[in-house]
């Protein structure tokens, strides 16, 4: 094969590949929708991928500097995402049309990543019976059975921040609230004394950090499953998964068997777990809680 074979052949791969990363770009244009121009490849979120920018700020960002118009067209590679601005439209979505745009846009990873199995990210069809099966869990009955333990959780802040004022030096607010959030859930939803607050050296605290700690290896994950999603969730199947994740569904597993050789109910979230795992056909294949299954096979 000579030069001009080799400079033709490459060529024609990079035209394919522009036209396989641009082929959409002129999806708001010509519906007459205003938006940034997006880069090949990239999209509209080249600042975010690069962790430049969150794209909380982006998104607001871009929401002041076209502030006129009722909604904005933008690129998530080369996806096309409408931003919308104007109210009307905004409730005909989330309320008149829900049904038609009830999924999040947001993919889970059963075996790569599988907490990302949630409430926030299930398509409709897993999305509806989890949400059937939660509500009872966040009754006001329920939430009324919480506050006293998001009282005592109180109480041992109030101590905790008597023992900082005692030491007058400078107080981290975010580790801070950070602790005592951990504390509440631990106690609400799973019934577990994190002891975040009282125990400097908390092992459920030192996960929770290293869960948002970016990483070069937590980054290279991002950027996996931002750019190649196909390729991240068969990742899963070689490599193992983050100690967070293995932490705290350990936790959990462990938590459920406790209760069951104690006999112990506290109608929360574990309880659920628990329900799910003597009662998988009565509560139906809910996408959140298939992790649990992969654990215990």
């Amino acid at each position: 094969m000579g030069p001009f074979e080799i400079l033709c052949g490459t060529a024609a791969v990079i035209l394919a590949l522009y036209y396989f990363f641009t082929s959409t770009f002129n999806f708001w244009v010509s519906r007459g929708v205003s938006g940034p121009r997006p880069i090949p490849a990239l999209g509209n979120f080249k600042d975010v991928m690069l962790n430049n920018i969150s794209v909380g700020d982006y998104l607001a960002e871009i929401y002041e500097k076209y502030k006129d118009e009722p909604m904005i067209g933008i690129f998530a590679r080369k996806t096309p995402v409408l931003v919308l601005k104007d109210l009307d439209l905004i409730k005909d979505v989330l309320i008149k049309d829900f049904s038609v745009f009830a999924s999040r846009g947001m993919p889970t990873f059963e075996k790569a990543e599988p907490l990302s199995q949630h409430l926030f990210s299930l398509e409709p069809k897993r999305w509806r019976p989890l949400r059937i099966k939660l509500s009872p869990v966040f009754t006001s009955g329920k939430l009324r059975e919480m506050f006293s333990l998001i009282s005592e959780c109180a109480d041992n802040l109030v101590q905790y921040m008597e023992k900082l004022a005692d030491k007058q030096e400078p107080v981290e607010c975010r580790e801070l609230t950070a602790k005592y959030t951990t504390d509440v859930i631990g106690s609400c939803a799973f019934g577990i004394e994190m002891n975040a607050l009282s125990n400097e050296d908390s092992e459920f605290r030192k996960m929770g950090r290293k869960a948002f700690t970016p990483t070069w290896i937590a980054l290279l994950r991002i950027r996996l499953r931002q750019m190649f999603p196909w390729l991240y969730e068969i990742s899963g199947y070689i490599l193992p998964q983050t100690e967070t994740t293995k932490f705290f569904i350990k936790v959990i597993v462990e938590t459920m068997e406790y209760r069951e050789t104690n006999n112990i109910t506290r109608n929360d979230f574990i309880d659920m777990l628990r329900e799910l795992k003597k009662n998988p056909d009565k509560l139906g294949n809910i996408g959140m809680f298939t992790y649990y299954f992969h654990i215990l096979s």
